[in-house]
């Protein structure tokens, strides 16, 4: 979608003229492929939010590049560079079957993050293609929750399934697979609370829905998205290796990643964690969350005006 990837390009503004910028300046100030050339590298990928472990990862595949390919000029290496980077996110099989079959989706994230508006621009985006789609906000916790996805459900057109602020997450859920299947739905959407700091109760809790779900809906197919906030860097992954620890997330969104000078945290989130980014936003319009696509995030990484 071309005009995504422009949007994207232009969300990536201040990680690409910081990241670019210091690139170049590395391939044009050394002379020879040595430990100081490699050093400099390392030091504009970890400023560029892609992480220690990931960096070591992508230099290690560009040294055997470079190797294998007799390299000795680094002005050559840009390009080896950016297959490297490349080549720390490639898409899982099989990771988007769920837009085309019967799903339930449940979207997990801290408060913040950009969770319930992520999930209207979902609704929007599937009703947009054909899907019959309802909300579920199983977020209790929060009225504004509740009265956010309402407002994204009135707009979209999408039903919702709710209950007042307090009421027992996995009772709303119960009541949209209901409503679900009387309604012949194509894809149910069930925004959750976000209450990371107790984690027993968020187990507990996430818990009960799934075994409703898998007890009511056991042919339908099952997603956990984890929303982060791309502007929070490192801080990202670390949140998401707690979810990690008391879910089974299958997919990874990542929202606001347009001007932040923190991109690179999607390289670092792809490489270190066993789940795939799958979406990623760049806007506040619903087409301005798409699929996340590798290639066409490093292109928008590196791109110039120039090129």
């Amino acid at each position: 979608m071309a005009g995504f990837f422009e949007r994207l390009k232009a969300g990536l503004t201040k990680t690409r003229d910081s990241l670019v910028n210091g690139l170049d300046s590395v391939f044009g100030d050394y002379s020879q492929v040595d430990d100081d050339f490699f050093e400099e590298l390392e030091e504009q990928l970890v400023m560029a939010d892609m992480g220690v472990p990931t960096t070591e990862r992508i230099l290690a595949d560009l040294k055997k590049k470079i190797h294998e390919q007799h390299i000795k000029e680094p002005g050559a290496c840009r390009e080896l560079l950016i297959e490297s980077i490349a080549a720390q996110m490639r898409p899982m099989e099989g990771a988007y079957d769920f837009e085309e079959e019967p799903s339930v989706v449940l979207v997990i994230g801290v408060n913040g993050v950009g969770k319930t508006t992520t999930i209207g621009k979902l609704g929007a985006n599937f009703k947009a293609s054909g899907k019959k789609v309802l909300f579920c906000a199983a977020d209790t916790f929060r009225a504004a929750a509740i009265e956010q996805l309402t407002a994204w459900a009135e707009r979209d057109g999408i039903d919702i399934i709710s209950q007042h602020e307090g009421s027992d997450p996995a009772s709303v859920v119960y009541d949209a697979i209901a409503a679900y299947k009387k309604r012949n739905m194509d894809i149910l959407i069930c925004d959750t609370a976000g209450r990371l700091h107790n984690k027993k109760n968020l187990m507990e809790e996430l818990s009960k829905i799934g075994r409703i779900i898998q007890r009511e809906l056991p042919e339908v197919k099952k997603e956990i998205l984890l929303v982060l906030d791309g502007t929070t860097g490192q801080n990202a992954l670390s949140q998401a290796r707690e979810f990690l620890n008391v879910t089974e997330a299958t997919g990874i969104i990542l929202t606001k990643m347009d001007g932040t000078a923190k991109g690179g945290i999607a390289v670092a989130i792809s490489s270190e964690l066993s789940i795939p980014v799958k979406y990623i936003g760049v806007g506040e319009q619903a087409e301005d969350l798409q699929r996340f696509d590798p290639e066409s995030f490093v292109r928008a990484l590196f791109e110039t005006e120039k090129e």
